[in-house]
Formats: C-alpha cells, sequence, structure tokens
C-alpha cells in the first residue's frame, strides 16, 4: 500500500566514522549471503529510486555511477555494518531529509539512555534514562562539544543519530561536555543492549510505518496530552498520525477557550491527510498549504476548511528544533496566514513528501529492509521551500543550560503569556513531563 508521508526520522550518515555493532560484531565477518542480500537491498533501492524520485535529474547526481561506486563497496565490505552503511551512503548523497535507507530489524536494540538536542546552535543532554550509566555521568543541561570527537552541530546530530541508532550502534559513546556552572570534562557511557521481537512483515505500510516511527517510540511517547490552564488550553501533538475523528475531538473539546496553545516541539510529522486536517479546523475558508513539485509536474496541496466546527480564537504554536516535516508545515502554514503566533526555537528544515518502499532479499530465509524516496518537494505560499530552512518562530526562546538543568520551559510559559495566561517557566515545565518508552 502507498500512502504519503512526511517523516524525517533518519535521514543521513556520517562518513568517517568508525564501524561498530557491538564488540562481538565488529569482528564478525560478512557471509557470502548477507552480502548477495544487501547487494539485492541496494538495487532495489536503486531502481525505485530512479523511477520515482521527484527530481529526475538527481540534484545534478550521476545515480547511475553513484550505484556503482557504492555496489563496489557492499562488494569489498568486511562486516555486515560496513555493507548498510554503504547503502546508506549512497542515498545520503542526495542530501534529502526525506530519503533514506531503514536496514533490517535487529533482534536488540540499543539503550543509550540520553537525549539530546539542539537549542539554537548548540547541542545539550535534555534526558536521561534513570539506573542507567548515562545517568551517572550525564545531567541535562550539560552542552555536548563533541560525541565520539565529533564536533555536533544541527546538520551533524540527526547524522549522528540515525548513524549510532540504526546503521551501527555502539558499545560505548564518548563525551566532551561543559556542564552548566562552566567546567569542561570528558565521560565515557555504556550502551545498554534491549532484546526485542523479531522483523515484521513489511509488506503493508501500517507494519512500515510503525518500524519508521519506532525510534521516536523507544525515546518518547507519541500520545496526545492535553491540559487547561484558566480560559485557554494547551495541547502538546506529539505526531500527525491521527484519523480526521482524532483531530476534530480535539477541535471540538478546545473551541470553547478563547486561547489555544498547539505544542509541537519534538514532533516528528506524519500523515499528510492528519496535516491537512489539522489546518482545515483553524480556518473558515481553504488553504494551500503547499505546492507539491514532482517529476510530473506541480499541483496544490490543500486543507479544506470544516466550516462552522472550525477554533476560531487566539491560536499559539510553539516549536522546537526537533519539530520537523508536517509540524513544521502547519507552525510556516499559521504564520503565512497571519493566523497566529509561532514561539519557540527554529524547526529543523526537514521538510519533503516521501513514499515507503518495503523490500525483501534472499530466498528461503528472508531479509526485510525499507526505503524512504522523496517523491514531492513542497513550496509554501511564499515561494520557498523549508527543507534545510525550517521555521523561524515570530517569538525566539531559547532555554539557557541552568533552565534545562533545573526542567523549566520557558518557552511554554511566554507562550502561556502571550495568550493571557499565568504560567511561570517553573509549573510550564512540570506540565508535559518526558516519558520514557519502557525498554522491554
Amino acid at each position: 500500500m502507498k500512502k504519503a508521508v512526511v517523516y524525517p526520522i533518519a535521514l543521513g550518515v556520517v562518513l568517517g566514522m568508525g564501524i561498530g555493532l557491538g564488540a562481538r560484531a565488529q569482528q564478525q565477518k560478512i557471509e557470502r549471503r548477507q552480502r548477495e542480500q544487501t547487494e539485492s537491498m541496494l538495487s532495489d533501492i536503486h531502481s525505485a529510486l530512479k523511477r520515482d524520485y521527484y527530481d529526475p535529474t538527481f540534484h545534478g547526481i550521476d545515480v547511475d555511477a553513484r550505484y556503482k561506486t557504492y555496489e563496489d563497496r557492499v562488494k569489498n565490505s568486511e562486516t555486515l555494518a560496513d555493507a548498510f552503511l554503504a547503502v546508506a551512503a549512497y542515498l545520503a548523497g542526495l542530501d534529502d531529509s526525506h530519503t533514506f535507507f531503514v536496514p533490517p530489524r535487529r533482534g536488540y536494540m540499543p539503550d543509550y539512555g540520553y537525549r539530546m538536542q539542539m537549542v539554537g546552535d548548540d547541542c545539550y543532554v535534555t534526558e536521561v534514562r534513570p539506573e542507567t550509566d548515562a545517568a551517572q555521568k550525564l545531567h541535562p543541561g550539560d552542552q555536548v562539544l563533541s560525541l565520539n570527537g565529533y564536533a555536533v552541530g544541527r546538520k551533524d546530530l540527526w547524522q549522528l543519530e540515525y548513524y549510532l541508532g540504526r546503521i551501527a550502534p555502539k558499545p560505548v559513546t564518548e563525551f566532551t561536555l561543559r556542564a552548566p556552572s562552566g567546567g569542561v570534562r570528558k565521560v565515557q557511557v555504556l550502551t545498554k543492549y534491549v532484546q526485542r521481537q523479531g522483523l515484521k512483515d513489511l509488506s503493508s505500510f501500517a507494519d512500515v510505518e510503525e518500524l519508521i516511527l519506532e525510534r521516536e517510540q523507544e525515546q518518547n511517547q507519541l500520545r496526545q496530552r492535553f491540559v487547561e490552564q484558566s480560559d485557554a488550553a494547551i495541547w502538546k501533538m506529539a505526531a500527525f498520525n491521527g484519523e480526521d475523528s482524532e483531530i476534530d475531538h480535539m477541535i471540538d473539546r478546545v473551541r470553547k477557550y478563547k486561547t489555544l496553545i498547539v505544542d509541537v516541539r519534538g514532533n516528528p510529522g506524519g500523515r499528510v491527510t492528519t496535516l491537512a486536517r489539522l489546518i482545515g479546523s483553524f480556518f473558515d475558508h481553504d488553504v494551500k498549504i503547499a505546492t507539491q513539485v514532482t517529476r510530473k509536474g506541480e499541483k496544490p496541496l490543500l486543507a479544506k476548511s470544516r466550516g462552522k466546527k472550525i477554533f476560531a480564537g487566539n491560536l499559539i504554536v510553539l516549536v522546537d528544533s526537533n519539530s520537523a516535516s508536517a509540524a513544521e508545515l502547519f507552525a510556516r502554514v499559521i504564520q503565512l496566514e497571519h493566523r497566529g503566533t509561532v514561539v519557540g526555537d527554529r524547526s529543523s528544515g526537514k521538510v519533503m513528501e516521501s513514499q515507503i518502499y518495503p523490500f525483501q532479499a534472499g530466498w528461503g530465509i528472508v531479509v526485510l529492509c525499507a526505503a524512504s524516496i522523496t517523491r514531492a518537494d513542497l513550496v509554501m505560499a511564499d515561494g520557498k521551500s523549508l527543507e534545510k530552512v525550517g521555521v523561524t518562530p515570530d517569538v525566539l526562546v531559547l532555554p539557557t543550560a541552568a533552565q534545562l538543568a533545573d526542567g523549566l520551559d520557558p518557552a511554554l510559559a511566554r507562550a502561556a503569556e502571550l495568550g493571557g495566561i499565568k504560567l511561570d517557566p517553573v509549573a510550564a515545565g512540570k506540565l508535559f513531563p518526558f516519558e520514557w518508552a519502557p525498554m522491554n
């Protein structure tokens, strides 16, 4: 089944880093069958890319020559991780946020025990899982000066997370950190490996979509949360994955309030249909979300108004560096249409429309993988794409290292102030506490 999605998830790879799947796997040589299966994956992905990628010029890249280069790398790989890295690197050369490789699901997953996030142009530790090695050595508010010897910036962070999370999990990560007090230290954090269920059937979109979202679900529970504050409502929208009826229910619930704050910080995006339904819930007329630019031409992406069932009050949208794709489109439409105020940090700039392609390789013992391939660029009403740019808030609010350490939320407090709500950063930080997913 084919469905349009706007997830950024894992988008690139750090080509200069060493490979590691744990000490034992690092030393394990790739088997002939594994090499042939990986070659088959690369060939299938190459065919899909040539057939369906939105830009038939591939940004000036000779994809056939590139395919040959990375086919040779797979043939010369010494480990399975090396082979997967070659497939990922083949797609990463397009520098496209929605075109990436989803390698076969392993029988374990790494739990690093920490989360990092860009705040402005600096990277910080934002969460540590209790009772882990990370909890003993890292603290929210620590600025990450380097990870495994690499400086971490807005472009580097997602590459590192993709590499460590999907391509080559490492048993140890090495940090150089600056504490909120200013002191600099170096630490090594041990990774916990957790057994999980075997491969899923990637023949249906539902299973592929679940696999694509898996990393986000491991890090945070993707559920809608809602609080009332006097004449206002605050909706923590974790992902654009709901049905129309769910969006309608939430809008019907908040219609009685004067102010609505929609918090899409950390929201990775999701379905175009969900995005259109949400936007249509704030306008008394149909709105063009963007122009879809495909290899077959251009067409408008529209949001149909819900008519009398819209929320017509004061609207504030919260974004941060982890707001991606559909979340960014939502914020930018609200901004361009002068419908509300966008508050927070500049968003991630990962905004394309893609399709998930499931593949299988081998006979007898079949290996399942997937690839996301961009089917359309999305050009906003101002004639610009958000890809690699993101949404710049109307009101920029960046938490300090000390505020991160103390669990304060100055961005939500500022949004509340704009909505006429009395909510200080301390109270704001307690409204939506981070939830670690259980590691089974």
